[in-house]
């Protein structure tokens, strides 16, 4: 038995839940692939899959086996790429998770072009905008808005969302257009409120006009946790909301969304990539990195500081 076909043999099971699937794409026979398995399960004396005749499930030592295999495998699908014979053309299988609304109307739509580039690059795109820990779950990367709290990582800003307040029309009619950004502590207006992972609490929203500088906080009629949920709620007319203007660009050609305030400003969001310090860089996390921090200069580009 070959340990890295088995290991990989393994992984690529679990990842597909099936065995036909995973000898599909490792252009294996579906036996020598069930073969594999049950040579990894002897030679590890456990068994590492409980199988039924509609699905596969991990057992508790075939998923602790599964977070090393994993790791091992990227470790080593590193340590070929940073050759120099592989750096010329990167290829391998690169860990990736991105806020939702980014992977919907930026990130996916654009990776066609990543992908002509770089055809030898498989990226599994995790979507969430929940903490992720880079090194237990084998992330290589992620792109994550605001300040990072996470020292250890190396990071990277690759961009500045402008933020804008916005709100439903059928929200207006209802509750009025408000004429201050004070209007929205008040008992008549309601806002969405989005459940930061970091903190675990919404944010309030600094705001500034001709020396009058503001905190807004609202008072929210519902909290979200992800991006996606958040602007359907505003668009539902559940209440105001304040986005980075690439998310509401759809909404307010649509008539969907009117944009409040137009006349004040709001302290833009910085747009980070981080990766795990003690990660080697390779070449296929490298030109993913300057692939997004383009694509990102053309939608959220970094802002000069003032003079």
């Amino acid at each position: 038995m070959d340990r890295f076909d088995a290991m990989q043999a393994f992984a690529r099971v679990v990842e597909t839940g099936s065995f036909t699937k995973a000898a599909d794409t490792l252009h294996m026979s579906r036996t020598s692939v069930t073969q594999l398995i049950q040579q990894l399960e002897a030679r590890l004396r456990v068994r590492l899959l409980n199988r039924t005749t509609r699905k596969l499930n991990l057992t508790a030592d075939g998923a602790a086996y599964y977070e090393r295999v994993v790791r091992l495998l990227a470790d080593m699908d590193d340590a070929e790429t940073s050759l120099s014979t592989a750096a010329a053309v990167p290829r391998g299988r690169l860990r990736v998770d991105v806020p939702s609304p980014l992977a919907r109307l930026l990130l996916i739509p654009a990776l066609p072009d990543f992908h002509e580039r770089y055809p030898d690059i498989q990226i599994d795109l995790g979507v969430s905008d929940r903490m992720v820990d880079l090194i237990d779950q084998s992330v290589d990367c992620v792109v994550r808005g605001g300040e990072l709290t996470d020292l250890s990582l190396m990071a990277r800003k690759i961009g500045d969302l402008q933020l804008g307040v916005f709100a439903a029309p059928a929200y207006l009619q209802r509750a009025g257009v408000p004429q201050h950004p004070s209007e929205l502590e008040n008992s008549q207006h309601r806002v969405v409120g989005y459940l930061w992972a970091r903190t675990g609490k919404p944010l309030s929203y600094a705001m500034h006009k001709a020396g009058e500088n503001l905190q807004v906080h609202g008072r929210p009629v519902l909290t979200v946790d992800d991006g996606n949920a958040y602007l359907a709620a505003g668009i539902a007319g559940m209440g105001v909301l304040w986005l980075p203007r690439y998310m509401a660009l759809d909404a307010l050609a649509r008539g969907e969304l009117v944009e409040l305030f137009g006349d004040w400003s709001l302290q833009s969001m910085p747009l980070y990539l981080a990766f795990p310090p003690n990660r080697h860089v390779s070449a296929k996390l490298r030109v993913f990195i300057d692939w997004v921090t383009e694509l990102m200069a053309r939608h959220a580009p970094v802002a000069l500081p003032p003079l």
